[in-house]
């Protein structure tokens, strides 16, 4: 099927905007070029009277639901999912992010780009906000990270994650910790490229070189303000005005990210909030990734910026970093969406766990009753992430939007009986009834199994690399090794310290 076409799905049970969030509303979905044209009953019969051909997809016990927007995700670590247990977040950067390895092979980033990929939509993301590191940089990485996207058919916004200041300078007592001879080895998400501007790379060579339409669109990734300059700051900032683009970020992941503001931004009031708003970050266009460990002043200036929050439930509760406050960001309005991040630290990319997982850690977190989180939960994983990367055509069901759709085995276990679509997809559903997935009215996944390229020779493609990685994995492990009495020492330094919340519940 191509994408100018017209595809009737008939006979499903739609969760539409507004509509029974129970059972879901009976209906047929008339799609028209990648975008949904109408919805409604009898649509067959009405397009057979009319002699209008169209391609049918049988939607019976199926419920059709938007598909899922992965709003923080990284691709540049999908073969390292399971490699990991009980890493707190600084120990894990050592061991799992690009600066840390060899230059990677181009097959290496093309097959990493579609074993996540595959994974995402599998588990009913049609969408992805790939922050993807590419360490040290070459063009010809970018280019199999794009080539990978659009061969597979996902829709992608992806982000190419920079920084221009060292990662030993942003994570509290490294420098003063770690023998002098280590310093070296002491890297972070991302940092300063000395043979390339990145961002001035970026700008010239796919900014200002637009493909309209197209299911992988740009978005802006300064690492974390930490580890940026006001310069890089604001750079960033001119660039999403001027071409129209969101910007993601991360933020006060774990209580050293907390602590490092505290340190190093006393005329900010030891807030990176406020040191962004100050620089002309703040706003609609931006995206905090976590945002863990915000104070309640903090909240309310991101309400009445209208910047938005991305939860990254699975990677904040393996990396011991901490409960965000998902229910005081809801009470203040802030728009709110969910990601998967990494796959060596969440580690699925899996947008029902993520679910589950938001919803409980507000249980958990709260003791006083408060709304229903199951329709909350739905709704950052859908409309949340639409938000996010500024696509109001994405995240609903609805005429104009478009046909981003999955459609759910209702014969599994997990629905029978269906006493609530919206509950059983949050907290029964694992992803075993995704049965089929639309990007665009095209099918891309059918009845579990990848309709756009052979799937068994795309695990091939992983496999082949899968031995270079593992080798050079063992490598950056056993050094790691060595490190971690200084990085334990760190730590405790770290968690000895006030910085006026606790995110972390230990019992003392």
């Amino acid at each position: 099927m191509t994408d100018k076409t017209t595809l009737l799905i008939e006979n499903g049970r739609a969760l539409l905007p507004g509509g029974d969030p129970h059972q879901g509303e009976r209906c047929d979905i008339l799609v028209e070029n990648g975008a949904i044209e109408e919805i409604g009953t009898g649509l067959a019969a009405r397009l057979a009277k009319d002699g209008i051909a169209v391609e049918t997809l049988d939607a019976t016990d199926r419920l059709i639901i938007p598909g899922f927007v992965n709003a923080h995700y990284h691709s540049h670590d999908t073969l390292a999912k399971g490699t990991m247990d009980e890493t707190p977040l600084e120990t894990w950067r050592l061991l799992a992010l690009p600066p840390q390895y060899p230059k990677r092979s181009r097959e290496e980033i093309r097959a990493r780009t579609l074993i996540g990929a595959l994974e995402c939509l599998r588990s009913g993301m049609t969408t992805v906000q790939d922050m993807v590191t590419l360490y040290p940089f070459d063009p010809e990485h970018f280019e199999a990270v794009v080539e990978a996207y659009e061969e597979i058919g996902v829709r992608a916004v992806v982000a190419l994650q920079y920084a221009d200041i060292r990662g030993i300078e942003t994570i509290p007592f490294w420098k003063e910790v770690f023998p002098a001879e280590y310093h070296p080895y002491l890297s972070t998400a991302a940092e300063p490229d000395k043979k390339i501007d990145q961002l001035a790379w970026f700008e010239e060579n796919v900014l200002k070189h637009p493909k309209p339409g197209a299911r992988v669109s740009w978005a802006l990734g300064p690492s974390a303000p930490e580890r940026c300059s006001r310069a890089l700051i604001e750079r960033t900032a001119t660039l999403a005005r001027t071409y129209g683009l969101p910007i993601f970020t991360h933020i006060y992941e774990s209580k050293g990210m907390a602590l490092q503001a505290r340190l190093e931004y006393p005329e900010h009031g030891g807030s990176l909030i406020r040191r962004l708003e100050q620089e002309g970050l703040l706003g609609p266009r931006l995206n905090l990734a976590h945002s863990v460990w915000l104070l309640p002043d903090e909240i309310e200036i991101l309400a009445r910026t209208g910047t938005n929050v991305v939860i990254n439930p699975l990677s904040n509760a393996k990396l011991k970093s901490g409960i965000p406050p998902i229910r005081a960001l809801q009470d203040a309005g802030v728009s709110l969406a969910l990601g998967c991040d990494n796959c060596s630290c969440s580690d699925a990319q899996n947008m029902f766990q993520a679910m589950k997982l938001f919803a409980l850690m507000v249980h958990i977190s709260d003791p006083d009753p408060g709304p229903d989180q199951a329709g909350r939960a739905f709704g950052a994983a859908t409309a949340g992430g639409a938000h996010a990367i500024g696509r109001d055509d994405l995240g609903q069901i609805a005429p104009g939007a478009r046909a981003d759709l999955v459609l759910i085995d209702l014969k599994d276990p997990s629905y029978v009986p269906l006493n609530s679509a919206t509950r059983q997809l949050v907290y029964t559903e694992g992803g075993r009834g995704v049965d089929t997935v639309l990007v665009d009215g095209r099918v891309v996944i059918r009845h579990g199994r990848l309709a756009t390229m052979d799937q068994d020779a795309l695990l091939d493609e992983v496999m082949a690399v899968v031995p270079k990685f593992r080798e050079d994995f063992s490598v950056i492990a056993a050094r790691v090794e060595t490190l971690k009495p200084w990085i334990a020492e760190a730590h405790k330094r770290i968690w000895a310290a006030d910085v006026g919340t606790n995110r972390l519940f230990t019992g003392r």
